[in-house]
């Protein structure tokens, strides 16, 4: 249906997300965007393309390092998966628990996809890790989607969405987002993924944890909100 005469493009998207929701919009949104970058970085892995900021912020990387460096995004990168597999457990765990089978569904599905998935894409794309310098913490697994950036990002997104109807919402996303960053700095730092490989685990993280949100919390769900007698569950 063309946009009546007078009435600008964002008139026509805000026209759009009124009808079906700004919430649906927005979930939208951030599921296709993350899985849009992650085709168009997949594609480049898969025929073996380059990226031209892959080396250059590799070598940035190497040029800082120092002992204290080291030492610092070494305990990072173990926070970033041994650290985020302990706190998933301790979340799965904590949930039912607590009698929130909702929530509970949300986490296990979102953490334990997000886990297989990355397991399938890097098998899929079979992309070597970099070897620019002999790397102090060295990796023999496939490179691309990093399972670093991936879990830690999929964990910080759990935690967001679940927190974000309460009062810890910024506490929550401003500790979380440093979180995500600094695990995908530390893989950059090691030596033991390339830039490209911390995006794509970033943007599958995304779209998965989103898309799962959305089935679980869809219509007029939200985490921590029992529904009133004759509300739709």
């Amino acid at each position: 249906m063309p946009p009546e005469p007078g009435v600008s493009g964002a008139g026509v998207v805000g026209r759009v997300l009124r009808r079906i929701g700004w919430r649906t919009g927005l979930l939208f949104v951030a599921i296709l965007l993350p899985l849009w970058g992650f085709a168009e970085l997949g594609e480049e892995v898969h025929e073996a393309e380059s990226f031209v900021f892959d080396q250059p912020l590799l070598l940035r990387a190497r040029a800082a390092s120092g002992p204290w460096l080291d030492q610092a995004f070494l305990a990072i990168s173990w926070a970033g998966y041994q650290g985020v597999i302990i706190a998933d457990v301790l979340l799965i765990m904590a949930l039912p628990a607590l009698r929130r089978w909702r929530e509970a569904t949300f986490a296990g599905v979102a953490v334990i996809g997000s886990a297989l998935l990355n397991v399938g894409t890097k098998q899929l794309f079979g992309r070597a890790r970099p070897s620019l310098w002999p790397s102090i913490s060295p990796q023999d697994t496939f490179s691309f989607p990093s399972a670093h950036a991936m879990g830690s990002m999929t964990l910080v997104l759990v935690l967001v969405l679940l927190a974000w109807g309460t009062r810890w919402r910024w506490p929550v996303l401003l500790l979380s987002v440093l979180f995500g960053l600094s695990v995908g700095v530390s893989r950059i730092y090691l030596g033991v993924h390339y830039p490209s490989d911390v995006l794509g685990g970033w943007a599958a993280a995304m779209a998965w944890t989103v898309g799962v949100y959305a089935a679980v919390f869809s219509g007029l769900r939200r985490p921590w909100r029992t529904p009133q007698v004759g509300a739709p569950r």
